[in-house]
């Protein structure tokens, strides 16, 4: 929801970045990887109770998610690391419930059903994506990507919010996840809303 709107304002300092590190001999998807490390050692951390480094290496992971896309742009776009940054991506948004749910049985509950909303927000994401690029549907409303990128309620921008939330109030943990679990199902059924509108023949 928040994606798109956020893209005029972040995308030239993370443009002018990228460019720079381009510059350097630095892969896109050398950060995509360095990127997904961090991020599973945010979720590793939290589940070890220091959710202050949990929270550190999750905005940590951010940054470099951001960067690695600036790269390809400078760099030239390849499939296969459009397929790598999405993979990190959704690995990385799985694994900090998990962290949470390691950390106190009772968060394993909660935990569980966000990780599901999770899969099925992945699914409805990536089906559109195939059904769009098969029938030459495009958009650039969230930038130059890989394929296309349908907007939802809960995207990036809403799913780091939650999470920064939860490192700050882990007391709160079961409540955001039941909540933000409730905003991806309305999410799914957004998006399949809409594909009724744009693949109905």
């Amino acid at each position: 929801m928040l994606d798109a709107r956020l893209r005029p304002l972040i995308d030239p300092p993370l443009s002018r970045a990228g460019a720079f590190l381009a510059g350097l001999g630095v892969t896109a998807n050398a950060l995509t990887f360095a990127g997904l490390a961090l991020g599973l050692a945010g979720a590793a951390a939290i589940a070890f109770g220091q959710i202050g480094w949990g929270l550190a290496l999750i905005i940590a992971n951010r940054l470099i998610d951001g960067l690695d896309g600036a790269v390809a742009r400078a760099r030239g776009p390849t499939d296969l690391g459009g397929y790598f940054d999405i993979l990190a991506d959704f690995a990385f948004y799985v694994s900090v419930p998990l962290g949470f749910g390691v950390r106190d049985p009772a968060n394993q509950l909660p935990a569980l059903v966000l990780v599901a909303s999770f899969i099925l927000t992945a699914v409805s994401f990536l089906a559109f994506a195939v059904i769009a690029a098969k029938r030459g549907v495009t958009t650039e409303a969230h930038g130059k990507k890989s394929f296309f990128y349908s907007t939802g309620l809960a995207e990036g921008t809403e799913t780091i919010a939650v999470f920064i939330a939860m490192c700050l109030w882990p007391a709160w943990f079961a409540a955001l996840a039941y909540g933000y679990a409730a905003l991806c199902g309305l999410t799914v059924f957004q998006r399949s809303a809409l594909a009724v509108s744009v693949f109905s023949d």
